[in-house]
């Protein structure tokens, strides 16, 4: 029965952590986004959050987006610094075409930092890729 279902591969969908200038606190905070850089649009986007260690564990986050046009990106949520040692992962269900998407996306421990900032799709700012 399983073996019947047949899941599609997540593809041109990214998480990405940015770090961004706050005015209103005057920080500099990492903030979560959600790429869609396919040429269709996603319809109810639903993000789950949680981040863990061997002795900690985080509050479970639940995010959703009615749509996400193609080629754009929408943020997701403020992750605080003291959870950049934690492992965070984003669990991402979609639809597209009337298909259910669904992809887990892992920042390992301490991967979000300065050192690790590179060019992201369709985003102006660096940012750090989940895998």
């Amino acid at each position: 029965m399983k073996k019947d279902i047949v899941v599609p591969k997540v593809e041109d969908v990214y998480v990405a952590a940015v770090k961004g200038y706050n005015e209103l606190h005057r920080t500099e905070d990492w903030n979560i986004y959600i790429i869609n850089n396919k040429s269709v649009a996603l319809e109810m986007i639903l993000i789950v959050s949680t981040g863990y260690s061997s002795d900690k564990i985080t509050s479970t986050m639940r995010h959703k987006l009615e749509a996400l046009p193609p080629k754009s990106y929408a943020k997701v949520e403020l992750i605080m610094e003291d959870l950049l040692s934690l492992k965070n992962e984003f669990l991402v269900t979609f639809f597209q075409d009337n298909k259910m998407y669904d992809k887990s996306f892992v920042f390992e421990p301490n991967t979000i930092n300065n050192l690790s900032l590179k060019k992201l799709p369709l985003i102006k700012e660096l940012g750090v890729l989940a895998n």
